[in-house]
């Protein structure tokens, strides 16, 4: 049988780190201080004479994203006093607090940051990262994924788009980026070096003269708009 503890809701003390494998490569997401977890098995299915695992199995409770914390990120943790429970917010809930989510962003933009593959928590955040955050700071739960978020919200047509909506970017198979809409024909982002950036910065759906916005507006999806606030289908 496995560690009786892995059934366990934990609660973060600190920013923890979720990397893609057991061997702690490839972050993919991070758990601010407040967060809730769940751990997933322990030595529960290791091959005798396989090497002790350097990372704990998890899935965050807000978004239900998984992924390994280090055994020494196990300090980090405390019992949550009471599971999480998902805060539900209607549409109209949502709207009273998108000003407070383009402000977040806003600011985040101001503070010296990079881009990081599987930033959550600031300064330096990825596409989606900047979002889930800037939502979950105005008490609005989202998807991890720039393609999560897109499933999740609702598709607009263009001449639709309002302050606080998504812009989602990518290939016709698929998302690959999210930019947060602040109104006539700008968004803000962050993006990667690859892409002429490393940070955060706002660029146009409409002006083709910066190469930066013209390199995005080649990659144009569709908008989306927040209808609600994001619960794990477990939960």
């Amino acid at each position: 049988m496995g560690d009786p503890l892995m059934a366990r809701e934990y609660r973060c003390l600190r920013t923890v780190n979720l990397y893609k494998t057991p061997a702690l490569a490839g972050l993919v997401t991070q758990a601010a201080a407040g967060r809730h977890l769940r751990l997933g098995i322990g030595d529960a299915g290791r091959e005798p004479g396989q090497p002790k695992p350097t990372g704990l199995l998890v899935c965050l409770c807000e978004d239900g994203y998984p992924g390994w914390i280090g055994l020494s990120d196990f300090k980090a943790l405390e019992p949550a006093s009471a599971p999480y429970q998902p805060v539900v917010l209607d549409r109209p809930a949502i709207v009273a607090r998108l000003p407070q989510v383009i402000a977040y962003a806003q600011r985040a933009m101001e503070q010296p940051n990079c881009y990081l593959w599987g930033g959550t928590v600031g300064p330096n955040y990825d596409c989606s990262g900047l979002v889930q955050t800037a939502f979950a700071a105005a008490g609005i739960r989202l998807p991890r994924d720039s393609y999560q978020q897109e499933a999740f919200t609702q598709p607009l047509d263009w001449a639709e788009l309002e302050p606080g909506d998504l812009v989602f970017f990518g290939t016709p198979e698929r998302t690959t980026h999210v930019g947060l809409y602040l109104g006539e024909g700008r968004y803000i982002h962050s993006s990667g070096r690859d892409q002429g950036r490393n940070g955060i910065g706002i660029d146009s759906l409409a002006d083709s003269s910066d190469p930066i916005s013209q390199a995005y507006q080649r990659q144009l999806r569709r908008p989306g708009r927040v209808m609600s606030s994001y619960c794990p289908p477990e939960l």
